[in-house]
């Protein structure tokens, strides 16, 4: 079997209203669809991350420098495609759009893999579990969403039978050290620290004997501040506080933990494995929070992983993006036994919804793996061609 053709699709949604964390702000949400063909006719499909850049900037890499290394090889030595990648860009780049783009070939090689021996891949790669619990990830900043509407929002979550809700926080340019002001659309929903304390006080006691809150700072304070931040969030019983400082401070990510008796999880944009290995090493989280979207595929996740279960650290993998991310980490985490929670994002998003043929549901409190060979997903057509873009919005 060979590669016959590397694709990749840039699909786009338009919020009617704007959402943001605490450095961010999404008045659309992308998705890059990665496509692989073989003279079998089996096509594997995976996707790349391309968070905070235009989605055709990874659709290039993907397509005009890695595709040459992945043409007219056996989709199977995926290790050997891997390092062709892998030495191939190296002049280009450790990390960031490389790795994503890499990531989605990866996914794709995989899916392939799993069709072609009719086998779903979370059992490939030696399945623990068939089913995973979620948790509502939401509570972002928005235009007319006060203390009362985020706090009615988790209560609603819990209502619906999580047991666990995350919201944001950290949009706070009064903070020691804060690059929210340097953000594009940076005074979009801003609050002080106060009314930041206040919020996720009020989402805690919203959900008080029902389930519990996480908080996410998206890499906003410096480590005073996350440690001052920290220690309100222990007393009001927040269970976890994740991505707290920059994600190139591990040093400093080390010293939030070590303050702090409540976990501390991440970090999600930090797409290198080496990267995760010092972060795991010196225990700088208390959570392991890869993406297989963003940081290598399965192969370098699956690494990731392995040095967490050495480290007797849970795995909760990033996951915001399309179904196809959110599949691929389902199968991760199912094949591994430090697999724990998996983020379901709550925001209305079609790309996630509508992008398969069988959406993933929530049947007793779980999502299901799907059994169907490789990720066990197709595409909806309608759907991709309702929201596929080929020019680069400016």
């Amino acid at each position: 079997m060979k590669v016959t053709s590397v694709k990749a699709i840039v699909l786009s949604y338009q919020y009617d209203y704007a959402i943001a964390d605490a450095l961010n702000y999404f008045s659309k949400r992308n998705a890059v669809i990665v496509q692989i063909g073989t003279d079998e006719g089996i096509t594997g499909l995976g996707e790349s991350a391309c968070f905070g850049g235009p989605p055709f900037t990874t659709a290039s890499m993907i397509e005009d420098e890695l595709a040459k290394y992945v043409l007219g090889e056996d989709p199977t030595n995926i290790k050997r495609i891997m390092q062709r990648m892998w030495y191939g860009s190296r002049h280009h780049g450790r990390g960031g759009v490389t790795q994503a783009s890499m990531s989605g070939i990866n996914i794709a090689l995989w899916d392939i893999v799993g069709k072609k021996i009719q086998t779903p891949l979370y059992k490939l790669f030696g399945a623990y579990t068939d089913k995973i619990e979620p948790y509502a990830s939401s509570g972002f900043y928005r235009e007319n969403k006060d203390i009362r509407d985020v706090a009615n929002e988790v209560a609603g979550y819990m209502d619906e039978g999580f047991r666990f809700a995350k919201i944001k926080c950290a949009r706070t340019p009064d903070a020691m050290i804060s690059p929210t002001k340097d953000m594009p659309d940076g005074n979009y929903c801003t609050v002080s620290m106060e009314e930041d304390l206040a919020r996720v006080e009020a989402c805690v006691n919203a959900v008080k004997g029902k389930g519990k809150i996480m908080v996410d700072g998206n890499n906003a304070w410096t480590p005073f501040d996350a440690i001052l931040m920290g220690r309100n969030f222990e007393k009001m019983g927040v269970y976890w506080f994740e991505e707290p400082v920059a994600t190139d401070d591990v040093s400093g990510s080390a010293e939030v933990a070590r303050a702090l008796d409540m976990p501390i999880s991440g970090y999600e944009s930090e797409p290198s494995p080496f990267r995760f290995r010092d972060i795991i090493s010196t225990r700088a989280v208390d959570i392991v929070q890869p993406d297989v979207i963003w940081t290598g595929g399965f192969d370098e996740v699956r690494k990731v992983a392995a040095m967490a279960e050495l480290f007797h650290m849970p795995v909760v993998p990033h996951v915001f993006a399309s179904a196809v991310c959110l599949v691929a980490n389902m199968h991760l985490i199912a094949s591994i036994p430090n697999g724990n929670i998996l983020e379901l994002d709550r925001n209305v998003y079609p790309l996630r919804d509508e992008l398969t043929t069988e959406p993933i549901e929530i049947i007793d409190g779980f999502v299901r793996l799907p059994n169907k060979p490789g990720l066990g997903i197709e595409l909806n057509e309608d759907t991709v061609k309702k929201y596929q873009i080929f020019e680069n919005p400016r």
